[in-house]
């Protein structure tokens, strides 16, 4: 499996960090907001599941974001818009830091939706595109684990500098990724999966038309995997602080130590795919989920639950680190750019409610978070495997010319 790691061109290893870094990136622009949702929400008086909307509002508007940039991305290339996209949502990330109101906080964590919702499927397709065939495991998990890198990089932040500049400072450190363009336009070549007479074949629509029944497939299953991943990441650390109590500091040590699990997991469930297959890899991290969600949801003491956080994302990420691969080994050749995104995106926009209801959920049971976590990430994890297994895989097909 290890021979996936030899013979790397230098564009192709620049490629990868770019795409990593890409999503790693936006990632923590998005995460910051959920270690300081009760802040905000203590500063524009308002409650705790008034300001999840704002979580929500990014979710849904993700698939705007993936179809608007992934249209360009095959029409124009993938490298321009990619640029294009991380500064945008470098400066929305930054703009939040001066809202000053509930309804204009609202306003710009929307339209961060929008620009976070283009990254991943032109990272994506850019990687896949570029990679030779028996890498796509090993590098679905590490791009994929970008996401998890994020959030622990959201947590460190957290942790040393929360107590020094507060919530807002938080979002000022987002405009951080802006200067992830200027090693894009240096060192990162455009697809050979693109050329400027293949953007002119076909419309989305007309892709679509032909591969409905795939479409459907792959945003059910996308549905289910975003409920997985933030049914498990965007209300823990809430539920941290606000079940058990615990300061800032054992928050963010809590929330690097289950992301250090995610990255590891996602890395070594994308290596294991290429070798059993991604079907296979996928039903076995689900699988192994459903009997951690009780240690991770129900322990009582920060040890304890720290373990039980580590294991849950390292099942997780391990399943979402797949996805990459999977998805782009799925999509039809002429979309590319637009279909992997969109149909993941998609799938974030049905399960964007996740962050209100498990609030919800847990206010109705007196701040009780365990039943709104457990209950969700059990429900996805079994949804997860009955899709995956209806569905089928294309392991190795070529995508690049």
């Amino acid at each position: 499996m290890f021979d996936a790691l030899k013979g790397w061109t230098s564009a192709q290893k620049h490629v990868v960090a770019a795409s990593y870094l890409g999503w790693t990136l936006d990632a923590f622009d998005f995460f910051l907001l959920v270690f300081v949702l009760k802040d905000v929400a203590a500063e524009f008086g308002v409650e705790k599941s008034a300001v999840a909307v704002a979580i929500t509002l990014t979710l849904a508007l993700r698939p705007i974001g993936a179809f608007i940039f992934g249209r360009l991305a095959d029409r124009f290339g993938r490298r321009p818009v990619l640029m294009a996209d991380v500064g945008l949502y470098s400066i929305l990330g930054f703009a939040t830091a001066f809202v000053p109101n509930l309804t204009a906080f609202l306003v710009i964590r929307a339209l961060f939706g929008i620009a976070m919702g283009g990254e991943w499927g032109i990272g994506a397709s850019l990687t896949m595109e570029t990679i030779k065939p028996e890498a796509r495991g090993v590098v679905s998990g590490l791009l994929q684990s970008g996401y998890p890198t994020g959030y622990l990089i959201a947590s460190v932040v957290f942790g040393l500098l929360y107590n020094h500049i507060g919530w807002r400072g938080m979002f000022m450190v987002g405009v951080i990724p802006a200067l992830l363009i200027l090693y894009i336009r240096r060192h990162v070549p455009e697809s050979p999966g693109w050329s400027a007479e293949h953007a002119k074949t076909g419309t989305v629509l007309a892709v679509l038309k032909r591969h409905w029944t795939l479409a459907i497939y792959a945003i059910l299953l996308m549905t289910a995997f975003n409920f997985f991943s933030h049914g498990t990441q965007d209300i823990y650390p809430t539920f941290l602080q606000v079940q058990h109590h615990f300061d800032p500091h054992v928050t963010g040590i809590i929330a690097v130590i289950y992301n250090i699990g995610a990255i590891v997991g996602g890395i070594t469930f994308g290596l294991w795919s290429q070798r059993v297959g991604r079907k296979r890899a996928i039903v076995v991290a689900s699988l192994l989920a459903i009997p951690v969600s009780f240690l991770w949801a129900y322990s009582e003491t920060a040890t304890m639950l720290a373990i039980g956080a580590f294991l849950m994302q390292f099942f997780v990420q391990g399943a979402w680190g797949i996805i990459p691969a999977h998805l782009n080994e799925l999509s039809p050749a002429d979309a590319r750019g637009t279909f992997p995104g969109t149909v993941y995106q998609l799938g974030n926009f049905i399960a964007s409610y996740n962050a209100v209801l498990q609030t919800s959920i847990a206010a109705k049971s007196g701040e009780n978070y365990s039943f709104a976590l457990a209950s969700i990430a059990i429900a996805a994890a079994v949804a997860i495997v009955v899709l995956t297994l209806l569905g089928r895989e294309a392991r190795d097909i070529k995508l690049g010319n």
